[in-house]
């Protein structure tokens, strides 16, 4: 049961919120005389479904120090709403395990990273009551691996070395160090390193790169982004087959029949077309029929 002296205690200041300004000299604060203050609704139970989120939560057994949990957050952009949210992750996660919280913030360019690294507080500057600060990880403080041994000695940080830099001119060396290193793994630890790099290359020109070295230097892999990789090596190969056929045979190739030749993905079909390239009188008849 609530104690009276318990409501007493803060209902004043919902009597006379300019109470607090007034007393703030004694609490050793600053706080500039409030224009106007309204009481607001105490309940903050949210009664419309809210669905939250945290990329990933790991809770971790230390020794020194007891369990402490690990909120990971990826971001590709700023984003003024995040600060709020990120600060809820945490709050709530202390209050439901009543463990420590911490959040890491994994970033792909500098200008994000350095603003999601930023302190941000809730309430006023005299009053940073609660202050989130995360730890980030980009390309501003992530190793750049480009010595095939050291990227063997730990696959999981020199894939996440070639996400957090994905954007940089050093990409490139780093994948060539990672597919290097990837050719001694088992197949089974090297699959997932395979598919988050790919996935985490997003659409970024480097990606064409790793999708070469899986189809390369990792063929004996046999996983779905190790397949789907090579399917679609196979196809430019076939697309380049079909043009380069109909070039020597000196016949003109319009732009169309180039757009439809190179953004076929079907093997079978370019194939097809390959067969009929070598006879076809004009480019635009290895389509005929179809």
């Amino acid at each position: 049961m609530v104690s009276s002296s318990h409501e007493a205690m803060h209902r004043i200041f919902r009597h006379d919120p300019g109470l607090f300004s007034r007393v703030s000299g004694f609490l050793g604060i600053d706080v500039p005389r409030p224009i106007g203050a309204k009481a607001l609704p105490t309940d903050l139970t949210e009664t419309d479904p809210v669905e939250r989120r945290v990329d990933t939560l790991l809770r971790f057994e230390t020794a020194e120090q007891g369990p402490f949990l690990l909120a990971v957050e990826a971001q590709g952009k700023r984003d003024p709403d995040k600060p709020a949210s990120w600060a809820y992750y945490v709050a709530y996660l202390w209050t439901k395990y009543r463990l420590p919280a911490a959040l890491l913030v994994v970033c792909q360019d500098h200008t994000t990273a350095k603003w999601a690294q930023r302190a941000v507080s809730s309430g006023p500057p005299q009053l940073p009551t609660l202050t989130l600060r995360p730890v980030v990880a980009g390309p501003h403080n992530m190793p750049v691996i480009t010595d095939p041994e050291e990227a063997r000695a730990d696959l999981a940080l020199a894939s996440l070395a070639a996400i957090t830099h994905a954007a940089e001119p050093v990409i490139n060396e780093i994948l060539k160090t990672l597919s290097t290193a990837l050719r001694d793994a088992p197949e089974d630890v090297a699959d997932p390193i395979i598919e988050f790099t790919a996935h985490g290359l997003g659409n970024r020109p480097a990606k064409h790169l790793w999708r070469n070295l899986v189809a390369v230097d990792l063929s004996f892999y046999k996983s779905y982004i190790s397949e789907e990789i090579r399917d679609e090596g196979r196809a430019q190969r076939g697309a380049e087959d079909v043009l380069i056929v109909l070039e020597q045979r000196g016949l003109a190739v319009s732009d169309d029949v180039r757009g439809r030749v190179t953004a076929c993905g079907d093997p079978e079909i370019l194939r097809h077309w390959l067969a009929r390239a070598v006879t076809a009188p004009t480019a635009e008849a290895v389509f005929e029929d179809e």
